[in-house]
């Protein structure tokens, strides 16, 4: 997968899984990693699919309706791609923190859907539910940030909720913060998650 690594000054941090918006590449986040922990090494990734020339990381039939049978198969591949990364780069693949927009957060979540200690947290701002109808694996150590907007018009408020009760049935101990804005990245919601994760890691 095409992707980026750069190597923190704090090697005993957290690696920041990076992972892009439709239409982003594996640059969009690089800044927010900067706020989140400026000292830990990041793995950004640019989704292989492509939806009229905008990269993301599976396909969908329409807005909001994932084709699900790519989701898993990509999923996969992403977990795969983990075990290479930590190889190559020679980080400790269990100190993985996903840090996920929109796209990016749905797979983030498929991940944590589909695999046992495949992440030691994430940062999801405004996913969506990945699947339903599956039997996730225990997440008790797995903590979960999710940041929402009330005016979200791609994932609904309900939607937020539900994928916050999933998370945290399978163990979770998941943070929600709302803000009171649709889709887009605030500087509010980013602050709370980078207050979330110094008092998580």
């Amino acid at each position: 997968m095409h992707h980026i690594f750069k190597e923190g000054t704090n090697t005993k941090a957290p690696v920041l899984l990076l992972l892009h918006g439709t239409g982003g590449d594996e640059n969009d986040l690089l800044p927010l990693a900067q706020m989140i922990s400026p000292s830990s090494s990041v793995l950004s990734v640019r989704g292989n699919v492509s939806e009229g020339g905008m990269p993301r990381f599976f396909r969908r039939l329409a807005e909001g309706v994932f084709d699900e049978e790519d989701l898993v198969k990509r999923t996969k591949e992403l977990a795969e791609f983990l075990d290479e990364a930590a190889a190559n780069y020679g980080f400790d693949r269990r100190q993985i923190v996903a840090v996920g927009y929109s796209n990016g957060a749905n797979i983030a979540a498929s991940l944590l859907y589909h695999y046992e200690d495949i992440l030691k947290g994430a940062i999801l701002h405004h996913p969506m539910v990945p699947l339903r109808n599956v039997t996730l694996p225990s997440l008790k150590e797995t903590p979960v940030f999710i940041g929402a907007g009330k005016q979200d018009p791609i994932c609904r408020p309900e939607e937020t909720e539900e994928l916050a009760t999933t998370l945290e049935a399978a163990g979770s101990n998941v943070a929600l913060f709302w803000e009171n804005a649709g889709h887009q990245l605030t500087k509010s919601e980013i602050e709370a998650a980078s207050e979330w994760f110094r008092n998580n890691f």
